[in-house]
């Protein structure tokens, strides 16, 4: 039975480019290939872009947690 690897990329919403997705497509496909030795044309790579809003790191969303982390880092 050949199976089909579906890989989702939850990445936020903030100006990766076609290019860019194009790139992390070709690579996930590459590494399931390299490591997995599966058949490109049945690797599936679907990228979700989620506002920031709607990601949250350590309780907070996405911009207060980088907000904070930078002051930490001053």
């Amino acid at each position: 039975m050949t199976t089909m690897p579906y890989v989702n990329v939850k990445i936020t919403r903030e100006g990766a480019t076609a290019a860019q997705k194009a790139e992390i497509i070709a690579g996930v496909t590459d590494l399931l290939v390299k490591i997995l030795d599966k058949d490109p044309a049945t690797t599936f790579v679907l990228i979700d872009e989620v506002e920031p809003e709607g990601w949250g790191i350590g309780g907070v969303p996405t911009r207060e947690y980088r907000r904070r982390a930078g002051a930490a880092r001053v």
